[in-house]
């Protein structure tokens, strides 16, 4: 189905065409380049764009959006960063689409899928949402681009590492409802505190459209805060977790062998399900989903149905079952990401699992000069989670590991491939093993490996 023709290219960025076309897709990245796309050439700090734009052809492109002239149908702008958002304001003008924004400390990526999933069963083939953990300056109005023109619902994930970034997509995205998932510190490098990282994540209720709905966590000590951020934009504030007075809460919460069953109270409505992802911090995500649902008029019974079925995502939480020498083993593949709350809320879910508990895991980046000392926190749910063996990586977990030797079974290593070396003759039938770190640590690798 056609997403954008030249014509529409043309009137929304102001550029002009060299031959008429129709795209069926868009991208910016010319690795990722299907038969029918758009390719928008970026210029970045380290390469251009443009350099790509034959290989685009070659896969396949329907046409390019370029600031110089090319070889083969393109539409020509002064401005390719600015094409893509004035693309991505015209593809939300043209919808009537209900939208919700996701950001948070943690949870951003799981929530978001967990709300694609149950919007999809409300509306099969009609629910869009940003893919991969595209939600900065550039993955936003690219998702915002690809999104069609009669899509049902959106979602639309938002992130930042600086105060006033997230004002800027909201009001790209222009939500009628937001989602605040947790307040931790995550990129603590760049904020004094916890207070300040509510303060940015609080943005996203500044582009809401009239009349729309915030949801915030109830049980955060930034509660107050987040709800004095929202107040002067939203025509409703809907509250979500495990305390009496939250407007969605889980009344009753029994994790089983295939799934924890909820029991879930909503403003004029109760739902009964199972949540197919273990932990708390997933209990709380789905609240937060159920709560999104009701805001954009979704069926709940459905959004029921799909948290039953979801999927793990890789590096969040996919759980895979690996053959080792005897039998096989669990691996849950953390690997994408890491911050002291996100860290915490793992590790308990891995103590909650039979068998013998293996950590490997990698540092937390983004700190600032707490990392040390929030490094060091982390003995403490690794003894919660009778961890019998850990595998630290990177300089940064160094003296954690030196703390944890005289009651725990713990080596040591400075990077990703010896982790990979030493694990593989670690592991035992029946064990369960949680790899976790910051992306940019690469413990993916790992858990590649180990897949193969």
């Amino acid at each position: 189905m056609s997403l954008w023709t030249s014509v529409e290219i043309e009137k929304a960025t102001g550029g002009s065409a060299s031959a008429a076309f129709t795209a069926t897709g868009v991208t910016f990245d010319s690795r990722e380049v299907e038969p029918g796309d758009l390719f928008i050439a970026l210029s970045g700090e380290t390469t251009d764009g443009h350099r790509f734009v034959a290989g685009a052809f070659a896969a396949g492109a329907a046409g390019a959006i370029v600031s110089q002239p090319v070889e083969g149908p393109h539409v020509l702008v002064a401005d390719t960063m600015a094409a893509l958002n004035s693309l991505a304001t015209a593809a939300r003008a043209r919808t009537s689409a209900k939208i919700v924004g996701v950001t948070g400390s943690v949870g951003k990526t799981g929530t978001k899928e967990a709300l694609h999933a149950a919007l999809d069963r409300t509306a099969p083939a009609e629910a869009h949402r940003s893919v991969k953990s595209y939600n900065n300056h550039t993955g936003v109005p690219l998702s915002l681009a690809r999104m069609p023109a009669d899509a049902r619902f959106g979602v639309f994930e938002m992130g930042m590492n600086h105060a006033g970034e997230l004002a800027a997509l909201t009001r790209l995205v222009r939500p009628h409802a937001a989602i605040v998932t947790a307040i931790a510190p995550a990129h603590r490098a760049y904020f004094a505190d916890d207070a300040a990282i509510a303060d940015a994540k609080g943005e996203i209720f500044e582009g809401l459209e009239a009349g729309g709905t915030a949801i915030i966590p109830y049980d955060s000590p930034h509660r107050d805060r987040l709800r004095s951020a929202a107040e002067p934009f939203v025509g409703r504030i809907l509250t979500f977790g495990l305390g009496e007075g939250a407007d969605v809460r889980a009344r009753e919460v029994m994790p089983g062998a295939k799934g924890t069953l909820i029991s879930a109270i909503l403003p004029d409505a109760e739902l009964t399900f199972t949540l197919e992802p273990p932990g708390a911090h997933w209990v709380s995500n789905a609240l937060a989903v159920l709560a999104a649902v009701e805001a954009v008029g979704g069926d709940l019974a459905a959004a029921g149905l799909a948290l039953a079925e979801l999927p793990g995502l890789a590096g969040r939480g996919e759980r895979i079952r690996i053959p080792v020498a005897g039998g096989e083993a669990l691996l849950i593949d953390e690997s994408y990401n890491a911050n002291p709350a996100s860290m915490a809320a793992t590790l308990a879910s891995l103590g909650a699992e039979p068998g013998r508990h293996i950590a490997v895991l990698g540092p937390m980046r983004e700190l600032g000069s707490e990392s040390e000392a929030f490094h060091a926190a982390l003995a403490e749910p690794i003894a919660r989670a009778e961890v019998a063996y850990a595998l630290f990586v990177g300089e940064e977990t160094a003296e954690l590991a030196g703390a944890l030797c005289a009651t725990t079974r713990v080596d040591h290593v400075p990077d990703v491939a010896s982790a990979t070396i030493l694990i593989k003759d670690r592991i035992a039938p029946g064990d369960a093993i949680l790899v976790k770190g910051s992306n940019a640590v690469g413990l993916s690798r790992l858990v590649a490996a180990l897949k193969g």
